[in-house]
């Protein structure tokens, strides 16, 4: 069902001027390793989705790390004994496609008094049987796994649901992460995988990980967070970002876990809103871009839509599902991931001082990156004052960026893909200064850059 024409995505978005074409989608063997982005692929583990119901829509996506979950209740069913069948079938398919994995090591497991279940929000372990259990079975998985995984992630959402303090959370984190790399010494972890985004809450996990000197341990910090206008979460982002330094500046940020629904929902994350596909593409490439913008990995949740036994499909997948089995369409928010993507690689550096001015009626967010490779620039922005409406409403901008390196800029829809060539008498390029006028902006991501990098 994959679209691979020019006109895959349509949109009631009108500027006036020159179509030029449309960016080039890359699958994840065209695009450099080292990317900004992951993949979520979660809740295999409890069947809730199955990997064969999405596995070939993955690579063309274009995100090579892919965030699994260990599933301990689905892999250990009679104490002390280990079936990683599914697992291993999963992890080796998504190798061989040339994808790289990310496991999280969660959930309980009811079949050990004190284990907690398989449900998020039920806590991990906290008997002395079920903490014992728990570690055999780590170091089980990371035994497994050793030859394939080096990014690892803590126990999903562990401020939520059953009550546990920051104490008891970063202390589950450290038994955790020392059981992983005393099997994997050369692992990678990210630390506490948070629901929310709060600082204090944050520190007083930190503060515990450092008094007991145990923050070698980890690489990233993960947190989630789920906003209505994703533009509100930043300025809590970069409080967080400022506890990380305080502790351990070498520790890197990681938004693990956000995406939008395409429809209403009564359930989950964002749920009372009445979301639509074109919401959705503009919130989920306003994440990326904002978490790319303040230097955060970003994680989009997530490839599918799944069917959450006894509740209902969350419907924040990029694909979205008749049933667990069959896929029903590729969403358009499939496609503006693949378009952020391609675009967006390790070969652009994010210009921190770049001098930029954006004069138009409502704020504008953007960020100012370079292709040092080929000389470049590249500039991001959008309307982000509000939460995505489902229209197309564009208000007049005029840009003024001094010292950039342009050209021959083109104006760059990041949901439909579609590239605009902008008339002679709205830019000015002269002395390394460029003014565009009369540039259209509206509530979700467009890029000016010169037409030879995204038109190829």
């Amino acid at each position: 069902m994959l679209d691979r024409t020019d006109t895959r995505v349509q949109t009631t978005l009108k500027t006036g001027w020159k179509l030029l074409g449309t960016i080039r989608p890359r699958s994840v063997g065209e695009i450099p390793a080292g990317q900004n982005w992951a993949l979520g692929c979660e809740t295999l583990c409890r069947d809730y989705i199955y990997w064969d119901t999405y596995k070939d829509y993955v690579v063309p996506l274009g995100i090579r790390t892919i965030r699994l979950q260990g599933g301990w209740a689905k892999t250990e069913k009679v104490q002390g004994v280990y079936d990683f069948a599914w697992l291993d079938y999963v992890i080796d398919d998504a190798l061989s496609k040339g994808l790289e994995i990310w496991l999280e090591t969660d959930y309980g497991n009811p079949i050990y008094e004190g284990a907690g279940t398989a449900d998020l929000g039920a806590g991990f372990p906290t008997s002395e049987v079920g903490l014992a259990a728990w570690d055999r079975w780590v170091e089980a998985l990371a035994t497994r796994n050793r030859d394939k995984v080096k990014k690892w992630a803590m126990w999903n959402e562990p401020d939520i649901g059953a009550s546990k303090t920051p104490r008891m959370i970063a202390e589950f984190n450290m038994r955790t992460a020392e059981i992983i790399k005393r099997v994997i010494p050369d692992a990678r972890i990210g630390a506490l995988s948070l629901a929310r985004i709060d600082p204090k809450y944050l520190d007083a996990c930190l503060k515990v990980i450092a008094e007991a000197g145990r923050l070698d341990l980890f690489e990233w910090v993960i947190y989630h967070g789920y906003t209505k206008n994703p533009d509100d979460a930043y300025a809590n982002v970069e409080k967080m970002k400022e506890v990380v330094a305080k502790y351990e500046p070498r520790l890197k940020m990681w938004q693990g876990e956000n995406g939008c629904p395409s429809e209403r929902a009564t359930k989950f994350a964002l749920s009372g809103h009445d979301w639509s596909e074109l919401t959705q593409a503009k919130w989920n490439t306003r994440r990326m871009l904002g978490d790319l913008g303040h230097d955060s990995i970003s994680s989009v949740f997530t490839i599918c839509d799944f069917d959450h036994t006894g509740r209902e499909i969350n419907r924040k997948g990029l694909l979205k599902i008749n049933h667990k089995r069959s896929l029903a369409k590729v969403k358009m928010a499939y496609y503006a991931v693949q378009n952020v993507v391609s675009i967006f690689d390790n070969n652009l550096v994010r210009q921190k001082d770049c001098s930029c001015t954006i004069h138009c009626e409502q704020p504008i967010t953007w960020f100012a990156y370079r292709n040092e490779t080929i000389g470049s620039d590249v500039l991001v922005f959008w309307n982000g004052a509000t939460f995505p409406r489902d229209d197309n409403h564009t208000l007049p901008a005029t840009i003024t960026v001094e010292g950039g390196e342009y050209s021959d800029p083109v104006w760059v829809d990041l949901i439909s893909g579609r590239i605009h060539e902008i008339p002679e008498d709205c830019k000015a390029l002269a002395g390394g200064k460029m003014i565009l006028e009369r540039i259209p902006t509206y509530d979700s991501p467009v890029v000016i850059a010169d037409r030879n990098l995204v038109l190829k």
